[in-house]
């Protein structure tokens, strides 16, 4: 039987494609399952070109891709109010020579942004997730702390560079506007960045290069970072190692002249799982064994007793203990430890500002084995009314040394160490712990703390005006708590002529509050009395103050009732504190008739002498003699906006020159005029 020319060429053409789709089959599967076909280089996928400006990058190159985002509930109108969830990634490469040590990264968002987590790095200041951005955050790399060069590695992109994952929410911008942060940039010292720039609407980037100006001296050679100055130095080093435990000993220096901090509380962030088995020195304020049982650390020790167990926290808060543990045999007996939380000024006692304790520590898999050691991260350390301190991130420093638990003329070295560095951030506006009055004898009427002066947040403030003028007020008011003014605020408006409004200013809720009163000038110097005054209801042991003041500052003389001295390494700034049986500042009391008195604070007070010798246009009464900084126990505290005059109730710091300038701008008119 014969077939047509035209069917046998449909034919063959039908199984050749048949044939060839097989083979074509059968060599992709083989490619996914074997990985190459046969091992021919051209055949095995190539990764994405990288951009063009990180090949022309000499130094760290940073870059910030923002991926998606969507409505979050409630779905609202108003487009500032809505919320979106946003996905985008940070991106950090060493493309320099030398390698990058302890990589930080600051995003400058500023569309309300709450950061929900950051899959490759922690926030620097030891925030917990969820924690707001809005201003810009600085994000330090974890678990890969260090950036190698492609030089030792050769080109391992693993080793070089690192990737953060961000996920959060936004407020504003709807779409099909994309919310950019509004720059990003190195933040290790010693690097310069220029304006990122932008690539398309999803991406920015820059190029940052060691600053040829920047000058450090040289450290010594070590296989690890240099160690670092701040204002809290913490270090957490490991004093032995077994293969599923460790013992750790963290000490806490403090380094800044005016530093302290009172009855701290340290915390930090386990990130494999560890649990506390027991400590010397220190104490978690919470024990639940039912984390411990119920958790990872149960499942993995099976068999383990936990009921002497310090703590399974994830995030444990440590306290120093009290001073009657200090000779405690199973808890004490540690050098700089157990004094319920005070650590000092060295200028104070150099003895109290340093605490030390230890812990014994337990892993889980994988890390067991005698090297596999892991700082905790995300440290924080407060006290109570003390400075607020941020820490970095932990990086790994040389070994400490310690002397030879032998007696002998010898060191040892701890096995590992990693040192945390803490710096003192200045309160913002209506966040202080302490504030300041001003008076003076050639008026009668106190500035008082401004409104709200340490935060109105347990206020009503349907009550009372947060954002008005705190009402001057007679001496006397000074010596009552705050609800027991009003009156004496109203009867001095009226007697004065000043305002008096019908909802009253909301008070200053601070917990210390300082009056500084001019009591003199004359030819060759003058005088000030500072009023310490304790609205508390405890006590503050070993207290200090320090007053900066401008250029009257280097005539400080004396002081009568407390013990002070002029800082030589902060201008123009004198340090006081209580003399000797009268260091403790005390609490607020009932009055002598509990239900008519008011509560008297605990206060002490002292004169201080000035010479004008030497200094030239000293003007006491024009606002030289009124403090620029005032500090209480580290804690900077909120000064008056205005100083009291000779000729009205107060006046605007700037307002006397605002009067000159505006005399002598009328007298060149009225001169110009007649000619």
């Amino acid at each position: 039987m014969q077939f047509p020319t035209r069917v046998l060429i449909s034919v063959s053409f039908l199984i050749s494609l048949l044939v060839f789709s097989s083979f074509s089959f059968c060599s992709a599967q083989d490619y996914i399952i074997g990985g190459g076909g046969g091992g021919d280089d051209d055949d095995e996928a190539k990764p994405a070109a990288p951009p063009p400006e990180q090949n022309n990058c000499n130094g760290i190159f940073l870059s910030y891709t923002f991926i998606s985002r969507e409505k979050e509930l409630p779905r609202l109108k108003n487009a500032t109010a809505q919320s979106w969830a946003f996905k985008s990634e940070a991106l950090i490469l060493n493309a320099g020579s030398t390698e990058l040590k302890a990589w930080k990264m600051f995003i400058g968002f500023h569309h309300r942004e709450i950061l929900v987590s950051a899959a490759g790095a922690v926030v620097m200041d030891g925030s917990d997730f969820p924690v707001d951005v809005g201003n810009g955050t600085t994000l330090a790399g974890y678990p890969m702390t260090d950036l190698k060069t492609s030089i030792e590695t050769a080109g391992d992109i693993n080793q070089i560079q690192a990737t953060v994952e961000l996920t959060g929410t936004q407020f504003g911008i709807k779409p099909p506007g994309v919310p950019m942060p509004k720059t990003i940039r190195l933040a290790n010292d010693g690097f310069k960045c220029p304006a990122p720039r932008r690539r398309g609407k999803r991406t920015m980037h820059v190029c940052c290069k060691k600053d040829p100006k920047f000058k450090v001296k040289a450290p010594k050679k070590t296989r690890f970072f240099p160690r670092q100055n701040g204002d809290l130095s913490l270090t957490y080093d490991i004093m032995q190692a077994y293969g599923n435990n460790y013992l750790a000993q963290v000490t806490i220096d403090n380094n800044n002249p005016l530093g302290r901090l009172d009855h701290w509380n340290l915390t930090w962030e386990w990130m494999r799982g560890e649990f506390i088995q027991s400590m010397r020195g220190a104490y978690t304020h919470t024990r639940d064994l039912s984390q411990c049982i119920y958790g990872p650390a149960g499942q993995y020790y099976q068999d383990f007793d936990f009921s002497q167990a310090m703590s399974c926290d994830k995030r444990p808060v440590i306290a120093d203990l009290p001073a009657d543990r200090k000779d405690d045999d199973k808890v004490g007996k540690l050098p700089y430890c157990c004094r319920n939380g005070s650590l000092l000024p060295t200028l104070m006692d150099e003895s109290k500002a340093r605490s030390i304790f230890q812990l014994q520590v337990y892993k889980l898999p994988p890390d067991m084995n005698r090297t596999a050691l892991n700082p905790p991260q995300k440290w924080k350390i407060s006290g109570i009314l003390n400075p607020k301190y941020v820490c970095a991130a932990p990086i790994r420093v040389e070994p400490t040394e310690f002397p030879d638990p032998s007696g002998l003329q010898a060191t040892s070295t701890a096995i590992a160490s990693w040192q945390i560095v803490c710096n003192i951030t200045r309160p913002k506006v209506k966040q202080s712990k302490c504030c300041v009055s001003f008076s003076a004898y050639y008026n009668d009427s106190v500035i008082p703390c401004n409104t709200c002066a340490c935060g109105c947040d347990n206020t009503d403030t349907d009550t009372c005006n947060p954002n008005a003028h705190a009402m001057l007020l007679p001496p006397e008011a000074l010596l009552v708590p705050f609800v027991n003014r009003t009156a004496k605020a109203r009867a001095w408006a009226k007697i004065k002529h000043y305002p008096n409004p019908k909802k009253m200013p909301c008070p200053d809720n601070c917990g210390v509050s300082l009056n500084w009163h001019i009591n003199s000038d004359y030819t060759n110097g003058w005088t000030a009395r500072l009023t310490l005054f304790n609205w508390e209801d405890y006590p503050f042991e070993d207290w200090f103050t320090a007053i900066q003041l401008n250029k009257a500052g280097r005539g400080y003389e004396n002081v009568y009732s407390f013990n002070g001295t002029r800082l030589p390494n902060i201008k123009n700034t004198i340090f006081l504190q209580g003399l000797p049986g009268l260091t403790y500042l005390m609490g607020e009391v009932n009055g002598t008739n509990p239900r008519s008195d008011p509560r008297v604070p605990g206060k002490q007070q002292s004169v201080i002498s000035f010479t004008k010798k030497g200094l030239r246009d000293i003007d006491i009464l024009g606002g030289d003699g009124f403090p620029i900084k005032v500090f209480f126990n580290g804690e900077e505290c909120a000064l008056p906006k205005e100083i009291p005059t000779a000729s009205s109730g107060h006046h605007s710091r700037h307002g006397f020159m605002l009067l000159i300038f505006i005399l002598a701008l009328t007298f060149a008119f009225i001169t110009d005029r007649f000619h």
